[in-house]
């Protein structure tokens, strides 16, 4: 696997000054050289072929120049071999011979599109992700993969596809990770997964977050229904235990104050009334007994 190599190069400026030097020398003795042909002088073809191979030296010296930006880097290959990456930004000049390839360093980020799988459970869900990464080593980036911005694409939703089908969309069963409940946990494993995907092409990845998640249309009502029936059992749930709790305490408090002396029968009685008012979910009718109580 190649590793990137750091490679500065010359100041643009410094050379740009020496090279209009050059060009105004090869354009002097070019014009010599002409004048001394049109005179037949014997030094005449010899002037204007220096001039000649002068001029096409500058005219190369000026293709060498090439600036880098904030965050850029140029990766330099010579006749199909890696030379090294300049960093440096500015204007710089390199061997006319090099072929230059800009790669931004950048932080760039993504969302993935929504993608439709199966989570543990089979059940179809849709889901989509955040995905922020940067290049990191510009060699790798440019000579491991054919096209490292289409690889880390593919890359990250091969990675989403793997994470849903890794946990429930939901935590049933007494399973405490889950797509819903567990972000932070399943957004670090899903940078993880996708930076172990993507680090042969010399790239980081510095988030990865889910933004989407959904039951598929097809099951999104029966899921609803089945999530209302779980919320009102957990609802009932708290309130059997608190109108056990005050009948409780009801019984207690009028045992030790001495109100009255209820038997097991007439216990049993006031424990299903009370319940009955408690726990039912609509307004209750009172009824006055005005009789005796046996």
């Amino acid at each position: 696997m190649r590793k990137e190599i750091t490679k500065p190069q010359i100041s643009g400026w410094m050379v740009l000054f020496s090279n209009i030097l050059l060009l105004i020398i090869a354009v002097a003795i070019f014009i010599y050289g002409i004048v001394l042909l049109k005179q037949r002088e014997g030094s005449g073809a010899i002037v204007f072929t220096l001039g000649v191979i002068l001029l096409i030296s500058s005219i190369l010296i000026f293709t060498g120049f090439f600036t880098v930006e904030p965050n850029e880097a140029v990766v330099l290959i010579l006749f199909g071999k890696y030379v090294g990456t300049e960093k440096s930004t500015g204007f710089r000049w390199a061997n006319p011979l090099y072929t230059k390839k800009k790669i931004s360093l950048r932080v760039r980020n993504f969302d993935s599109e929504k993608l439709k799988v199966n989570d543990k459970k089979g059940n179809p869900i849709e889901i989509s992700a955040v995905v922020v990464w940067k290049v990191e080593d510009t060699a790798e980036a440019v000579f491991e993969v054919d096209d490292y911005l289409n690889y880390v694409h593919v890359q990250a939703e091969s990675a989403i596809r793997h994470l849903a089908t890794s946990y429930n969309y939901d935590d049933t069963e007494g399973e405490e990770t889950s797509l819903r409940s567990s972000i932070d946990e399943v957004s670090e494993h899903l940078q993880k997964e996708i930076h172990e995907r993507v680090n042969a092409a010399g790239v980081i990845v510095l988030e990865a977050r889910i933004n989407h998640l959904a039951y598929s249309p097809e099951i999104a009502h029966a899921m609803l229904q089945r999530q209302q029936a779980e919320a009102i059992i957990a609802a009932r749930q708290k309130i059997v235990e608190g109108a056990v709790g005050m009948v409780e305490m009801a019984l207690e408090r009028l045992k030790s104050q001495g109100v009255i002396d209820l038997d097991e029968e007439r216990k049993a009685s006031m424990v299903s009334n009370l319940m009955v008012v408690l726990c039912s979910d609509r307004s209750t009718q009172p009824i006055i007994n005005t009789g005796s109580l046996y």
